[in-house]
């Protein structure tokens, strides 16, 4: 007899993917069908395992795609094939998430489930929005409302006579359709029209909108700056705490959008380092890193390695794929004697992560930089170097040292090719965002970028160095922003910095 499978009710959060709980992650990754909802970031699913299905199951005011009831049935029809599925919702499933209908359906029909516990909206939202819903000098209580009916119908769900008598801070969930009639019926029992009111759009997200006012004045600010749902409506004293606790708008590069080209097993620090800083991250990867297909020549390379006096690394790829093959064959004592030199601190910390110690690193992470450098230090003539790089690599430092006697091989290390988007698709994805920068870490993204983009400048470029900068100016472009330091941090700084900022 075949063994139901099993339905995880995961809360998502209310939108910043940081926000997801370690627990959600975990359960995600062991998915075999994920049906996610219109206000999950979908940044979450590529944690998700390749070979996993995945459902979009979103809800808009006035747009399902699919009825309740049908999200109900597919639920118990993938647990009955022996699957384990996550119901990924918006915030946390039990708190007007409809959760608790789709456990009692899973309990009627025999299916094991588990929730997992979001970070619910009311809590995170207002957070973001430096309101904090209690404050013992304001409120003693708090209470979180559906705004979803009508205030004034005859028989509501929802007492507003006694709401409006309370001293507590109310959180009105999908209240912003509803929100003339709602604040309408709180001054009608009582409540004071000039109790501060705050309207928060897409909390959380890196496009989020404050609108405050009062009980009297709030629907008509509203309607003033056309917001529209997602949002949250928290009502009470402590809005008024907003003015010195909005730390998430003060953010330097809050609500810049800034696309990364970087491949995308290399776009996570960038993407972490922007967004901790406020801005929304797109990555639309023009690269991508491969093995190289023959490794004949790399590992006759490392059945040699004691025959050179030194070994050098341009980047992190090159350390991956080097002693990848390195530990198959050797181990590392036929290190011994042979010097190691990086270009680039991140470069540095791959190599010292292995527990081999780096001898040369340039002031500056570029060629002409490192060649300079080391011949000021170090004998050429008469040495043994190999260089590991790729197979777009420029050809700087071989042909120096070998110009100055030195005998210096270079090896492909790794290959770096085309992204996966076509033309089409990468235009479509570019056109369909309002973007303000455009992120460059290497020449092979700006020269794959503008093979794709036919279009004119309208975004600010930024460029991690001199030699992508180059490519830059070659594609017909200039760059707005270069880095001092050309690292991923100086990347930042150097945006950073066009804003005359310097955190």
């Amino acid at each position: 007899m075949k063994t139901n499978g099993k339905v995880y009710l995961v809360g998502a959060g209310p939108g910043d993917p940081g926000l997801f709980t370690v627990k959600g992650m975990h359960c995600l990754k062991k998915a075999d069908v994920v049906l996610y909802d219109y206000l999950v970031q979908e940044k979450l699913l590529s944690h998700v395992d390749e070979r996993a299905e995945i459902i979009y199951v979103g809800k808009k005011a006035g747009r399902h795609t699919l009825e309740q009831e049908k999200i109900n049935e597919l639920l118990v029809k993938k647990a009955k094939e022996g699957k384990n599925v996550v119901r990924l919702k918006g915030g946390d499933p039990f708190v007007f998430g409809r959760g608790a209908e789709e456990a009692l359906e899973l309990v009627k029909r025999g299916v094991p489930f588990e929730v997992v516990p979001g970070v619910t909206a009311a809590v995170a939202v207002s957070a973001y929005a430096g309101i904090p819903l209690t404050h013992r000098d304001f409120n003693s209580t708090l209470i979180f409302v559906t705004g979803h009916e009508n205030p004034l119908k005859e028989k509501s769900a929802v007492h507003w006579s006694e709401l409006a008598s309370g001293r507590g801070t109310l959180v009105i969930f999908m209240g912003v359709k509803n929100l003339p009639l709602i604040t309408g019926a709180l001054i009608k029992y009582g409540k004071s029209g000039n109790t501060p009111v705050a309207v928060v759009y897409r909390g959380t997200f890196p496009d989020q909108k404050v609108v405050t006012g009062t009980l009297c004045d709030i629907a008509g600010r509203v309607e003033e700056e056309k917001m529209k749902s997602p949002a949250l409506v928290i009502i009470g004293e402590v809005v008024n705490l907003r003015e010195k606790l909005n730390w998430y708008e003060s953010l330097p590069l809050f609500g810049k959008k800034i696309v990364i080209t970087r491949s995308r097993s290399q776009a996570g620090k960038l993407a972490a380092l922007l967004d901790e800083l406020g801005a929304e991250t797109v990555e639309i990867p023009v690269i991508r890193i491969k093995s190289i297909e023959d490794y004949k020549t790399i590992d006759t390379a490392v059945e040699r390695i004691k025959d050179y006096d030194w070994l050098i690394f341009t980047s992190v790829n090159g350390v991956h794929m080097f002693f990848e093959r390195f530990f198959l064959l050797n181990d590392i004592r036929d290190l011994s004697g042979v010097k190691l030199a990086a270009i680039g601190p991140a470069t540095k910390k791959e190599i010292e992560a292995l527990h081999v110690r780096v001898d040369f690193l340039p002031s500056e992470y570029v060629a002409e930089c490192f060649t300079g450098e080391f011949i000021r230090n170090y004998e050429i003539k008469n040495r043994k170097f190999l260089l590991i790089s790729s197979d777009k690599a420029r050809d700087h430092i071989r042909k120096t040292f070998t110009e100055l006697g030195g005998d210096c091989t270079a090896v492909t290390g790794y290959k770096t090719t085309a992204g996966e988007l076509s033309r089409e698709e990468f235009n479509e994805k570019i056109n369909g965002l309002s973007i303000d920068w455009v992120t460059f870490t290497s020449s092979s993204t700006v020269k794959n970028f503008f093979k794709l983009y036919g279009g004119k400048k309208r975004f600010k470029i930024a460029s991690i160095g001199p030699v992508t900068s180059k490519s830059v100016h070659d594609a017909g472009f200039s760059p707005d922003a270069e880095a001092d330091e050309h690292t991923i941090p100086g990347l930042v700084k150097a945006i950073l910095g066009f804003y005359g900022r310097r955190e």
